[in-house]
């Protein structure tokens, strides 16, 4: 089996796909090791079934956050979750003077960068030739089966035409964080749009609008540095402001 999950990483790392390797540490049949995904999949056991299934659900919360890391499952029990993960993805929508900056910012901090556009004479290469995958498409259709939980999501455009698909995109996805641009009189009809379509105020909440922490950012640079934070803020310690 150890040949086995050592194969599963190193697959997992080709493919840019996440997986977490399990260890036991102290308390039960030491050396034993396993390997999960995100969606709960394991591969192997630790020899017990309710070691193994308390240990996948210590193990599952660090994969999505891409932390390795000892944990203590009881006073004699110790497991070393190991994550492999590829690197958390910030999607940008709107190919805006905010999304050049922010997509800068965000490389050096460690995300992968997309910018999303319908309007091609906003998604050029001449703009955007800094980012990983730049995308000419309606928003929903480049959003659709692409946002897990590691995932954040900025929503940029100020124009309900193509705020609005993503924000329903992203509302029924496992993002970890959802962001809009836009004055608080802008939040507030968005919210209520998007109600009148039947999403709840808890699914609502999730949106932080007006985005960014509120530093007094004046410029497209202080913005994005003011969005950035808050993706991280929102990464780091999970909920809302």
């Amino acid at each position: 089996m150890m040949g086995t999950i050592y194969e599963l990483v190193r697959d997992a790392v080709r493919n840019g796909r996440s997986l977490a390797t399990i260890t036991v540490l102290a308390g039960g049949p030491v050396g034993a090791k396993m390997a999960c995904t995100p969606d709960g999949q394991t591969f192997g056991d630790l020899g017990d079934p309710t070691l193994t299934a308390q240990a996948v659900q210590a193990a599952l919360p660090l994969l999505a956050q891409g932390e390795t890391q000892t944990v203590v499952l009881s006073p004699e029990v110790m497991i070393f979750v190991e994550s492999f993960a590829p690197p958390p993805t910030l999607f940008m929508v709107g190919g805006v003077h905010i999304s050049i900056a922010l997509a800068a910012m965000a490389k050096v901090v460690g995300f992968r960068t997309v910018v999303i556009d319908a309007r091609e004479a906003f998604a050029t290469d001449e703009r955007f030739g800094h980012v990983d995958e730049l995308i000419i498409a309606w928003p929903d259709e480049a959003l659709a089966g692409r946002l897990d939980a590691r995932s954040s999501v900025a929503v940029l455009t100020h124009d309900p035409k193509l705020d609005d698909p993503a924000l329903r995109v992203a509302l029924r996805s496992p993002a970890r964080y959802i962001g809009a641009l836009g004055s608080p009189k802008t939040h507030t009809r968005r919210l209520e749009r998007l109600a009148a379509e039947g999403f709840t105020p808890e699914e609502l909440a999730r949106i932080h609008g007006p985005i960014g922490l509120p530093i007094g950012a004046k410029t497209p640079e202080e913005i994005a540095l003011s969005i950035l934070a808050e993706v991280v803020q929102v990464a780091r310690q999970g909920g809302r402001r």
